[in-house]
């Protein structure tokens, strides 16, 4: 299982927010360049970077974004890449992959021809609160239940697919493997875990889930629970 650290970018510092509820955000006064490098020497291939003024409708922080893609780690990125035209940019900027969410649920069609646009690029993203699918920066409810969304994703060439359990993302109570494991199983597409991470047992557990391919950890880094080379061993099941 890969480690997946994420760079979650709001007026272009490094911050978390709680369950994506920007009015519960922590700054931690990291410059992100200097992240994504210390990430790169200690041996992370993939970062998960967040533009959360995109997601959540304001300016696109692309300059900074074009220069952490330009960097030696390869980033992927999501938020607010509504159209072909952003996730062409994202692309073109250097990002190895992209992540799309709200257009997944609330136009398939749009979003299978950027698929086909840019095949083997594109994370479709299932963001889940009670049940329920999570869009525009997570505070709109979808109309189509997970599942239905997920069996239409089955037979695309996506990488990955992205299950977030919104209610645990930021609050470092525990992952929920289940429906990771579920969100995999309907879709066909090994799936990224999100939220909750909070310890190298949690790590150890997903990697024991085959269809969990990666783990996307956040706070549980910048908060010190362990480190990144600690979080490596753990996503091979290992013990340090």
């Amino acid at each position: 299982m890969q480690l997946i650290p994420a760079i979650d970018l709001r007026h272009g510092e490094v911050v978390r927010l709680a369950q994506g509820d920007d009015g519960r955000r922590k700054t931690y006064g990291l410059d992100p360049r200097e992240v994504l490098r210390g990430y790169a020497e200690a041996g992370v291939r993939l970062v998960h970077v967040v533009d959360l003024d995109a997601a959540f409708g304001e300016k696109p922080q692309r300059d900074l974004i074009a220069e952490l893609a330009a960097g030696e780690t390869a980033i992927e990125l999501g938020g607010g890449l509504a159209g072909v035209m952003g996730v062409a940019w994202a692309l073109e900027a250097g990002c190895r992959r992209v992540i799309l969410g709200s257009i997944v649920a609330r136009d398939f069609d749009a979003f299978l021809q950027i698929v086909r646009a840019f095949p083997g690029r594109v994370v479709p993203a299932l963001e889940v609160a009670a049940g329920k699918l999570r869009i525009s920066g997570w505070r709109e409810e979808a109309r189509p239940s997970p599942e239905s969304v997920a069996r239409r994703l089955r037979g695309l060439d996506c990488p990955a697919v992205l299950v977030t359990d919104v209610e645990r993302d930021g609050t470092l109570e525990g992952p929920n493997l289940e429906l990771a494991r579920h969100m995999a199983a309907d879709t066909g597409i090994p799936s990224l875990l999100s939220g909750g991470v909070q310890s190298l047992d949690d790590l150890r557990a997903a990697s024991k889930v085959p269809e969990i391919a990666g783990a996307i950890v956040g706070k549980a880094l910048y908060e010190g629970r362990f480190t990144v080379g600690e979080a490596l061993v753990a996503c091979r099941g290992g013990v340090r």
